[in-house]
């Protein structure tokens, strides 16, 4: 089986973003999709290991905004290259706090979209929290980031807690 094939579904990049109590958190993300339109519903997909999984599952709410295809490489390694354990990630970075109290990420942003859970499946290593829609706005008519031109054109790397990362094995 060649698993690169894979890596040809169709991906964009996304800031998720969550709320444990008064302390906020965000990473970045390739896996975010609409399951139905009414009503309005997407999920996200998060390693298990991640801070935001946790702020997530005990919150019950998250936020996703999809970034511009001009987004800063460095802006994305703040989000997918650090951990929020030991950093403020959103320290600097524009953001509002939404409907849910999940922060809404509007730098090098085109939309958001704010949910709360309304159902978990667990995958093995990551969650896939599915969201009913409370929120949701266009910020800008930019286009938007794939997860190949983020490999293609930005350099980008996938991390290992990434659903979409494959070990590469050595013959």
């Amino acid at each position: 089986m060649n698993a690169k094939a894979l890596h040809k579904l169709g991906y964009g990049m996304y800031v998720v973003a969550s709320k444990q109590g008064d302390r906020l958190n965000a990473q970045i993300a390739n896996t975010v999709f609409q399951i139905t339109s009414e009503p309005p519903t997407v999920a996200v997909s998060i390693n298990k290991s991640n801070l935001t999984h946790q702020f997530i599952q005990e919150s019950r709410v998250f936020a996703a905004a999809v970034l511009c295809l001009d987004a800063p490489l460095s802006f994305i390694g703040r989000f997918g290259f650090k951990s929020g354990r030991d950093t403020n990630k959103l320290e600097g970075v524009d953001y509002r706090i939404g409907k849910t109290g999940a922060p809404l990420v509007t730098e090098n942003t085109v939309a958001y979209l704010e949910a709360e859970v309304i159902k978990e499946v667990d995958v093995g290593s990551h969650t896939i929290f599915i969201g009913s829609l409370v929120d949701a706005d266009v910020i800008s008519d930019e286009a938007c980031m794939t997860y190949e031109y983020y490999h293609q054109v930005k350099r980008g790397t996938t991390p290992k807690t990434a659903p979409s990362y494959i070990e590469e094995k050595r013959r």
